[in-house]
């Protein structure tokens, strides 16, 4: 037990506990309802918002409608942008809904400034609301003094107070420093309801009902989260001027409707903020809709009352201990996986977390902070990654270590990585390669009479420049040395879509070397090439580890290096890898031939080198290219004239040479049956 828990929680471990856990406390502190700059405010935001933002639009109510003040109703009207509106205004806009059967007329107007306000104003907006019986005002705490003027009479809002039998409320908001509204304007029962919520006390709305005022006031005071139902203007917008012509605006419009009055978000008076807030979609809709007025808040929170869809969050302690479970689980779960496991289950936990707070917020009418622990997961997922690799790191470099004795630098780190069981297990698979055969033209010869220091000197300067600079600079698998010859693959152990490519690649590389000697003898190499499918993998044993491939391919490729004798050439391919480089690299067509131990003809070709120089054995190759032709459609003695004229014109060209000698053959055994035009060999 005492062991399971070390390896559990090592001291790499408790450290990411402790930054997770330790994160979620930071993130999870001090919370201010109106908004601060403190750590994790903006986190609990955004947690808010984005829930609005990435979920499904649904059609807005259609249960409120809003009649805005807008800059045209101003100008329609003759009313001032400066000063407040003419009340007999309202008072006809009370009327005219009253008669369209509007189910409530609310009005978030402040009706407590006096100035340039006319007694009979007054009068007239006093008898509209009390003769319709469905008027809410909008107050602030104190109202306004009495006019100067005409001493005895009531200020207009104890007046209108009286009209409309006490139905009114504030209008305060709780915007958030980013000028968001998220909660609903407060109530301080029992006496000052906010306008939401006498609105819903007027349309007896089942959570303003109440057995006792204990219960009343608990219900008042309750924290409850604004449910947007969409951006600004969402909510059935009307101009005023138009809520008043019958024509413009049927009564059917505003029958059995809430009739929200207010400003548009632009108007206001000169010198004060207008009566606009920012919402949770104004990172993403026109600049109409950026700000959303507090009428359109207002009407908002009315319908979060009637329909019992507002939000509620789960208490700050809930959600700290949220954030300490997410800690201990993910600050320690995570340390236990691989890297490249980390990151997928990171990313799933992340969309997991975030799937639950969609399904909360939609189906519950929940929300919680849920980027804090979002960021608690992303914070423990690049701690683990970053101390599992450099874990891995020097698990790979011990590794690299033991096995680099007997591997290519390049398999070396294969097997270092994570995929050092799998390539370590005794077994092969059938994949696609390009092999590379390499052998010292004469090298018998040349290592005769030297002493065996001198003989390994020269090897080991071979090989370096070989390998150095020709295999591995083009990601090529060295598998093993035999005597002078080196046997290399491409495509394995790693995918190489463009294999064939790199393996050409690697032996012009060998030819663009500077060429070595011994004792007056220069070291050529000649270079054999084939494309085909190969059993590769470990040959050997979990002790004894030998990584190589076998099958034809591979004999494929070592008789092709072993050609370039008979042909007088430096490096051949067969046609499988021509048609897999086309024309990126210059060749010779050879013809087809049939070597010894193969029951069928192998299309041969001539590396030559770069397209580059294509200009320079243009002539050559025609002239070939034309013999090889009359040889291959069986008219051997003008193919015998073609060769010849070649030859004397180039008289080194190998090619040339062994066709020379292959018709002056079938001049003494001319060939039986039907012609083919492939040369058989009869010796390797």
């Amino acid at each position: 037990m005492k062991r399971l828990l070390s390896v559990l929680f090592d001291r790499y471990t408790l450290l990411g506990l402790a930054l997770t856990v330790g994160l979620g406390w930071l993130l999870n502190g001090y919370e201010s309802k109106y908004g601060s700059h403190l750590i994790g405010q903006s986190a609990r935001f955004a947690s808010y918002d984005w829930l609005f933002r990435a979920a499904r639009a649904k059609p807005p109510p259609k249960d409120v409608v809003l009649v805005l003040m807008d800059e045209k109703s101003h100008a329609d009207l003759g009313q001032q942008l400066a000063a407040p509106w003419d009340r007999r205004i309202h008072a006809r806009l009370i009327r005219r809904l009253t008669a369209a059967g509007a189910k409530a007329i609310v009005f978030d107007i402040v009706f407590l400034t006096n100035r340039f306000v006319l007694p009979e104003e007054d009068a007239a907006l006093v008898a509209a609301a009390q003769e319709s019986g469905r008027v809410i005002l909008a107050a602030n705490p104190r109202p306004g003094p009495s006019p100067k003027d005409v001493p005895g009479v009531d200020p207009p809002f104890r007046a209108l107070r009286r009209a409309v039998q006490e139905h009114w409320g504030q209008v305060q908001f709780l915007e958030s420093d980013d000028l968001i509204v998220r909660l609903h304007p407060p109530s301080f029962p029992p006496f000052k309801p906010s306008l939401s919520w006498a609105v819903a006390k007027f349309l007896d709305a089942p959570v303003t009902r109440a057995t006792n005022e204990t219960e009343l006031a608990a219900n008042m005071s309750a924290e409850r989260w604004l449910r947007y139902y969409g951006p600004a203007l969402s909510l059935s917008p009307c101009p005023y001027e138009d809520a008043l012509d019958p024509a413009r605006m049927p009564d059917d419009f505003f029958r059995d409707k809430i009739v929200f009055v207010g400003a548009s978000t632009l108007t206001k008076f000169s010198g004060e903020r207008k009566d606009a807030f920012a919402s949770p979609y104004s990172m993403l809709v026109r600049d109409n809709q950026q700000l959303i007025g507090g009428v359109e808040i207002q009407a908002t929170a009315t319908l979060n009352l009637l329909r019992g869809d507002w939000l509620t969050r789960p208490s700050q302690q809930a959600e700290g201990w949220l954030a300490i479970a997410v800690g201990i689980v993910f600050g320690a779960g995570l340390m236990h996986f691989r890297p490249r496991s980390i990151v997928p289950l990171t990313l799933g936990s992340l969309a997991a977390l975030f799937g639950l707070a969609m399904w909360l917020f939609q189906r519950h009418n929940l929300w919680f902070a849920w980027l804090i622990p979002a960021y608690q997961i992303g914070a423990a997922g690049l701690y683990a990654v970053a101390v599992n690799s450099i874990r891995l790191a020097f698990r790979n470099r011990l590794l690299l270590e033991s096995v680099s004795r007997y591997l290519s630098p390049k398999l070396s780190r294969q097997f270092a990585g994570e995929r050092a069981e799998e390539l370590l297990r005794p077994g092969a698979t059938k994949q696609q390669v390009t092999a590379l055969f390499s052998d010292i033209a004469g090298f018998t010869s040349i290592s005769e009479g030297l002493d065996p220091d001198e003989l390994a000197q020269m090897m080991n300067q071979y090989f370096e420049t070989a390998v150095g600079r020709c295999i591995f600079p083009t990601d090529g698998t060295v598998v093993k040395f035999i005597g002078d010859a080196i046997f290399a693959l491409w495509n394995a152990p790693d995918p190489q879509p463009d294999h064939a490519w790199r393996a050409c690649d690697a032996a012009l590389r060998f030819r663009q070397q500077a060429v070595q000697e011994n004792h007056g003898r220069q070291l050529i190499t000649r270079i054999g090439l084939h494309t085909g499918e190969a059993n590769v993998g470990n040959f050997g044993s979990r002790e004894r580890f030998d990584y190589t491939a076998f099958g034809e391919t591979i004999n494929l490729a070592s008789r092709m290096e072993g050609l370039n004798k008979h042909l007088g050439t430096l490096t051949l391919m067969t046609g499988e890898t021509h048609r897999l480089t086309g024309d990126k690299f210059l060749t010779r067509y050879l013809g087809r031939l049939v070597l010894k131990g193969f029951g069928h003809s192998i299309e041969v070709y001539e590396l030559v080198g770069t397209p580059e120089q294509r200009a320079r054995f243009a002539d050559l190759h025609t002239a070939f290219a034309a013999a090889l032709a009359e040889f291959q459609a069986g008219r051997l003695d003008m193919a015998a004239t073609a060769f010849t004229d070649v030859s004397q014109r180039w008289p080194a060209d190998g090619p040339t040479k062994f066709y020379l000698r292959t018709l002056a053959e079938l001049r003494e055994h001319p060939p039986e049956g039907r012609w083919t035009g492939e040369v058989e060999l009869k010796e390797k």
